[in-house]
């Protein structure tokens, strides 16, 4: 009984919680962007050690640092010790620097991320506790700004009591049945995902319900960290109920694994774009960006140069990012990773890294209205991915050798769109299909691109219907919909998708060379790899491209828009090799030409991120082809004044030409 009554209570706290982001905050979505590091505090350091840190902090332009709040440091046997951390919190306060704390409860010494979910009913009342501690006692100080909800949620749901409790529970909730309504049996469920992405917002809504006991006005805030591989269990949209701003981790030798380094630029701009679509209304900036070297920690050995930490923070402010956080200002000590990931050297100096931090800094500054304003230019085209997708895929590979051959391939084919148009210089939204508003009355203009997304569960068919009726454009990439959102095979059950897309699919081939798809009036042909699929077209579907018999692509006229449909993995032929097909085919279906800047051609390994406010336009351009680049840009043909803001190695702009230098990032502003 007592037990039952505990998840009762449990529950209640996520279904009753109010929502506070209508409340005060501290950060908004006008805010002028901060730029700051983590503080590692820990014991052993002096007070002369701490105050340099702040200083140094305060000459170099950095106004906001984020500390981690070590339970372990603070809970004593018989009470608490909070004078550790109150001298640090005392000496930002002495040099004007904001303090974003982050709960991490009391774990295990060797664990550096900390824990994301309790073992124990007396675990989480542990951490409520803390919390309460937290909450009441450090609010006194000016210079708190924000608290971090915990470290870095994604993964970490283990079988013991606690998670067992909540997933009885659940199931009674959200049983799945053993056939569907058109009877087949349900042998592959996705139930472990559902609730592993259940029980992530339900967790961070717990904690937020906390700290709200103690403190109504603070400002909230998460960093989700993994973005690539984590993103299919992060409900974003139901995060906003409880939080005042979204925030991830991004440091490049642990989360862009996929990416050669010469695309970690690429990566932080798509990282970003999750980000900013994810956070909806609210502000978001970036919690934790690589600040230095690291050694026997993350998945490559690295050290940013000045100019990637340069560039990765240009690229969060071009996507309205409200400011960077570096991990961290100064090594720990003690334990795994000491040493490690620093701006500063371990004669507590700057670095060159923190130089270039403090020329972003002063840039920000002088133009503060602007980067205040200034959001992302929509380009009109969104890569949708859709999170069943990503489970099924992972569902249907564990343990065979597609899990780890390349075969799995939901995340890098959509990926793959994304770098192809960056490098057109044009950045598309990157959005989860329950991000996208198809609420509107009228989608004439706007693209979905749908890039491999292999699963499609039945209720998001009405959704697209409505989309493309309405005047919406659907581009459909590769194996799109060959399972529902229960894991069987729509090609057999029957495809929901039929009427929309104008056809079905005869079969898929397994290719291991690519096809060449050359697309009706498009000169240049577009490579897909992995899977060749054949088109059964209904009446009316126009053929782009043919196979034999039966068509490699297809246009389909639905309501006042169209799908045109490839199945093949056309995202996949620019991921591994050339992408300026794809980009050139992508910009005349989307007609880009209304864009007021692009790039003319192709330019690989050049990004350029498009902002603009009530009076201007801003690009933030990123060269790592390690070549000189002069960009021709495309233009609506409206001639406007211009003005370089940044520039790290002396890059210009002269008319509609843009000079960029190797690995320089240049930020230009028109006015309109």
């Amino acid at each position: 009984m007592k037990c039952c009554k505990f998840l009762i209570l449990l529950f209640l706290s996520a279904l009753l919680l109010p929502e506070y982001t209508k409340g005060q905050q501290s950060i908004s979505v006008d805010d002028y962007p901060l730029i700051g590091a983590q503080v590692f505090i820990e014991p052993g350091q002096t007070e002369e050690e701490t105050e340099g840190w702040f200083r140094t902090m305060r000459d170099n332009g950095m106004s906001v640092c984020r500390i981690r709040m070590f339970e372990s440091y603070m809970r004593k046997p018989g009470g608490w010790d909070f004078s550790l951390f109150d001298r640090a919190f005392r000496l930002a306060e002495k040099y004007d620097i904001k303090i974003i704390g982050t709960f991490f409860p009391l774990t295990e010494k060797t664990d550096i991320g900390g824990w994301k979910f309790p073992e124990s009913r007396a675990q989480l009342n542990s951490f409520a506790e803390y919390i309460k501690q937290m909450t009441t006692h450090f609010k006194q100080f000016k210079s708190l700004y924000a608290w971090v909800l915990i470290n870095e949620p994604g993964g970490g749901l283990k079988d013991n009591e606690f998670s067992r409790q909540m997933r009885k529970e659940w199931n009674r909730q959200y049983p799945q049945p053993e056939y569907l309504e058109n009877g087949y049996p349900v042998l592959v469920d996705l139930q472990d995902k559902r609730f592993m992405n259940y029980m992530t917002t339900w967790m961070l809504n717990w904690i937020a319900s906390e700290v709200r006991k103690h403190d109504k006005n603070i400002h909230l805030h998460v960093n989700n960290h993994a973005i690539f591989s984590n993103i299919a269990e992060y409900n974003f949209p139901e995060w906003r109920r409880f939080l005042n701003s979204l925030g991830g981790s991004a440091h490049a030798s642990w989360h862009f694994t996929l990416f050669p380094r010469e695309e970690y630029s690429l990566a932080m701009s798509a990282d970003c774009e999750l980000l900013l679509s994810g956070a909806g209304n609210l502000p978001w900036f970036m919690t934790e960006l690589q600040g230095g070297n690291n050694t026997y920690s993350g998945g490559r050995a690295m050290c940013p140069t000045k100019e990637e930490i340069t560039q990765w923070l240009w690229i969060v402010m071009g996507t309205e990012g409200k400011g960077g956080i570096f991990w961290s200002l100064n090594p720990r000590a003690s334990g795994i990773e000491s040493g490690e990931w620093a701006l500063l050297d371990f004669q507590h100096q700057p670095t060159d890294r923190v130089t270039a931090v403090a020329e972003v800094g002063n840039c920000l500054k002088r133009h503060k209205p602007l980067f205040s304003e200034a959001k992302k230019l929509d380009p009109g085209i969104s890569i949708v991915y859709i999170r069943e997708s990503l489970w099924t895929e992972t569902v249907v590979s564990q343990g065979t050798p597609a899990a780890q051959d390349g075969r799995a391939m939901c995340m890098t084919n959509m990926l793959g769109y994304f770098k192809a148009l960056s490098e057109r210089g044009i950045t598309p939204n990157l959005k989860a299909f329950e991000e996208y508003d198809f609420s509107r009355p009228d989608y004439t203009g706007q693209t979905i691109i749908l890039a491999h997304q292999i699963a499609v569960p039945l209720s998001y068919v009405p959704l697209l219907e409505s989309f493309v009726r309405k005047g919406g454009k659907l581009i459909v990439d590769g194996m799109t919909g060959f399972y529902d959102g229960d894991v069987h095979n729509q090609m057999l059950t029957g495809f929901s998708l039929k009427n929309l897309f104008g056809g079905c699919i005869s079969e898929f081939k397994r290719i291991d060379t690519p096809c060449l798809y050359r697309l009706k009036g498009y000169e240049q042909p577009v490579p897909g790899y992995g899977w060749k699929g054949l088109i059964r077209p209904d009446k009316g579907a126009e053929t782009l491209s043919r196979g034999g018999e039966l068509s490699l692509a297809s246009r389909f006229a639905f309501g006042k828009g169209e799908v045109v449909w490839v199945p093949g993995l056309l995202g996949s032929g620019a991921w591994q090799g050339d992408g300026a097909p794809l980009a050139g085919w992508v910009c005349r279906e989307c007609n880009t030409d209304r864009l007021p800047y692009s790039f003319q051609t192709y330019h690989r390994d050049v990004l350029m991120k498009l902002s603009e406010t009530k009076e201007a336009y801003m690009a933030v351009v990123v060269n790592k082809s390690g070549t000189l680049q002069t960009i021709a840009l495309k233009t609506d043909g409206k001639k406007r004044p211009s003005e370089v803001l940044f520039a790290d190695k002396g890059g210009v702009v002269n008319g509609d030409i843009l000079t960029v230098h190797p690995e320089e990032t240049l930020v230009v502003c028109w006015k309109k």
